[in-house]
């Protein structure tokens, strides 16, 4: 059982750094995410919610359009999907095959969620930062645009499947819309799909392949901002508020909250563990 307190809000949570310190110590909580517990209060703000921190530089009309705090899972939250995302005897977390078509793909009955994005839109790289509590799961990471051809399925433990879908545009499979879309159709326990945009060049045309495809299908789906660290807050805030009034305007079965994250400082990492661990019925 937790300590009491540690079910506060976020924003209360920062307020009180003496429950920040109580859960560092709790024995619930992975050493891994202890230590990003004790990190200053800026630091880890930026690096568990990193769309709140460029709240701040928002002018006061902007603010309402952005949905900032739909999902706001606690500290203690996050710690507990970080868990589910730990490799351990009693927790498993492995590749389990690839397919490239739907009727080749493995047989699970647990939630599964899948990633798709352009390629070279850091895909694979989002997917090895999300098991980075698994060191041993090979996911492979090319700088070669185009390099997943098949749809990769990730096993973690008894809770849910990531799959790694291929990328579209640039090198795609000829095969990918046929792949893709009976995938999105047919997969029965499909509960999100993360649409990866690049944020230093936003949604592009190609993006729009994967966008029709989820609202045709009435699919639930999360943009998913990728490559922060390489985008200046000024940029970065650009493309955030034209992402959000397109998510606002120009869809209906799109999450209203983006998640922006980075496969290399792990800004925003943990949120999005968090977010999946939801989806999946992992923080009930």
């Amino acid at each position: 059982m937790a300590a009491p307190g540690l079910r506060l809000g976020a924003e209360r949570l920062f307020a009180m750094p003496a429950v920040l310190e109580l859960l560092s110590r709790s024995n619930s909580t992975s050493q891994a995410f202890a230590e990003v517990l004790r990190l200053p209060k800026q630091q880890l703000r930026k690096l568990l919610y990193p769309l709140q921190e460029v709240e701040r530089f928002l002018a006061p009309d902007s603010r309402q359009d952005l949905h900032l705090r739909i999902f706001d899972p606690s500290p203690e939250d996050i710690a507990r999907a970080d868990n589910v995302f730990t490799a351990t005897k009693g927790n498993r977390i492995d590749y389990v095959s690839s397919a490239v078509r739907i009727d080749h793909a493995p047989d699970l009955p647990r939630p599964e969620v899948c990633f798709i994005g352009r390629s070279n839109v850091g895909k694979s790289s989002l997917i090895k930062a999300l098991f980075s509590l698994a060191p041993e799961v090979e996911v492979r990471v090319s700088k070669k645009p185009g390099h997943t051809k098949k749809m990769n399925f990730f096993k973690v433990g008894k809770h849910f499947t990531v799959v790694d879908m291929p990328g579209y545009g640039y090198r795609a499979p000829e095969d990918f819309v046929d792949m893709v879309e009976t995938y999105l159709k047919e997969r029965r326990n499909l509960k999100r799909t993360f649409l990866l945009v690049d944020s230093v060049v936003g949604i592009q045309k190609t993006d729009n392949i994967a966008i029709e495809m989820c609202e045709e299908f009435a699919l639930p789906y999360v943009i998913v901002l990728t490559k922060i660290d390489k985008s200046s807050k000024g940029h970065l805030l650009k493309q955030v508020l034209q992402i959000q009034k397109f998510v606002n305007t120009k869809t209906q079965g799109c999450f209203p909250q983006l998640f922006p994250v980075s496969s290399v400082t792990f800004s925003g990492i943990h949120l999005l563990r968090s977010f999946i661990a939801s989806v999946t019925g992992n923080l009930d």
